[in-house]
């Protein structure tokens, strides 16, 4: 039994509780705070294929050093898992990988969404958290970017009774304005090439689809004030649409590709400070669902690369609950809200068990983000240097304590 003495709720009432487990401990939780554990439901693990970058191992143990028990990884692998059996190969190669770290880690995968295996989802709708879509080419070469496949797609999912999440933006429109920037070293014209109309487009898109076939959609990644109103204008026409945001479209803009060069490369990208404000607004009142690091890890030598060679995309995972409490400190965001959006929320919404994982946080450390400590094998952060208010100390994950470093991340 893990035996926890003087910790606190969020509403500052004292807890002392046992949690079941193999082992014995007793922990002095005086001065930390309860959390749940947590869920992101967007990583990219990249296994198969991709773990150079990162694998279950190293992702497992920057996810429990960030408070989270439980994530939902992305299929656009190498290859990518759009059929049963690589589903399943997946599962094998993940839960080996867990083995080894002896982290249970627990996880959901999405299924990729592919024009030549529409007849392999149903294979999976007993295992699958979702089909995940991309209406625009990110990472990866799974991409729905005709109006036919759409809504195929739509169509069986609502038939499966599937989770429909998408990256919204619109692949014709990224290729025209490609071109008008081919020449561009400029990494800051990845905002111009994915502009706000780019994202806006594919959301309209996928919410009338919604709006035809009656399936459940989860927007990934919103980034815009346009984008939320979209999004608002369908919760409260009722349609079953929720959406997630990131902690680097909120704690963010465009001014970060000065200091950042290719680092600051995201799909879709950062956006001006008026449409990060937009975010917080609706992190408040209810429009975002749910917060998802997007945690997608590449090597430091491929985000140096030039403007059109660098890959999109950035870690995320270890930083994401301290950025949100030194937000709360901020008084932008309430604890209760926190945990709505980092776990209460995302469960309800998924239909995922509860669970007795538990993170005890300790609201008033203040520790500065150093790479060298970072548990991601990619090793650098586009938070790297600033000092963040809020840490997690201990996670407890099925039963198993982990203790985390006290030392500077």
């Amino acid at each position: 039994m893990i035996h926890i003495s003087g910790a606190k709720s969020i509403e500052g009432k004292q807890l002392d509780f046992t949690i079941k487990s193999q082992t014995e401990r007793q922990i002095d939780a005086t001065g930390l705070t309860i959390f749940p554990g947590l869920i992101d439901p967007h990583v990219h693990f990249r296994t198969p294929g991709m773990e150079q970058k990162e694998d279950w191992q190293t992702g497992a143990l920057a996810a429990i050093h960030g408070g989270y028990t439980t994530v939902f990884d992305m299929p656009n692998t190498i290859p990518p898992t759009c059929t049963a059996i690589l589903f399943q190969e997946k599962k094998q190669l993940i839960d080996s990988q867990l083995k080894q770290a002896g982290i249970p880690l627990r996880y959901q995968l999405y299924f990729g969404a592919d024009k030549n295996h529409f007849s392999e989802i149903h294979k999976v709708k007993q295992t699958a958290i979702g089909i995940k879509i991309f209406m625009g080419c990110s990472t990866g070469n799974l991409v729905i970017d005709d109006d036919e496949s759409l809504h195929a797609v739509f169509a069986i999912a609502a038939t499966q009774n599937l989770m429909v999440a998408v990256h919204a933006e619109d692949e014709d429109m990224i290729k025209l304005r490609k071109k008008q920037y081919a020449s561009s070293q400029h990494y800051c014209d990845h905002s111009r090439v994915r502009d706000v109309d780019v994202a806006a487009r594919a959301v309209e898109k996928a919410i009338a689809l919604t709006r035809i076939y009656g399936n459940r959609l989860y927007v990934l990644h919103a980034s815009s004030k346009d984008e939320i109103e979209l999004i608002k204008q369908a919760k409260v026409a009722g349609l079953p649409v929720f959406a997630e945001t990131t902690p680097h479209h909120l704690f963010l803009n465009e001014t970060a590709y000065s200091d950042l060069g290719g680092r600051a490369v995201v799909n879709p990208p950062l956006r001006t400070e008026d449409h990060r404000a937009a975010l917080f607004r609706a992190l408040r009142d209810g429009t975002i669902d749910t917060i998802g690091s997007d945690h997608a890890p590449h090597l430091p030598t491929e985000k140096a690369l030039p403007y059109g060679q660098c890959p999109s995309g950035m870690p995320g995972i270890e930083t994401t609950l301290p950025l949100l409490i030194t937000a709360f400190h901020a008084g932008l965001i309430s604890l209760e809200r926190i945990i709505s959006l980092t776990c209460t929320t995302p469960r309800e919404i998924f239909g995922l068990e509860k669970n007795d994982d538990i993170v005890l946080v300790d609201l008033n450390k203040t520790k500065m983000i150093d790479e060298k400590n970072l548990k991601t094998k990619c090793g650098w952060s586009a938070f790297a240097g600033k000092v963040l208010q809020g840490w997690p100390v201990y996670t407890v994950l099925d039963g198993l304590l982990f203790e985390l470093s006290r030392d500077q991340l």
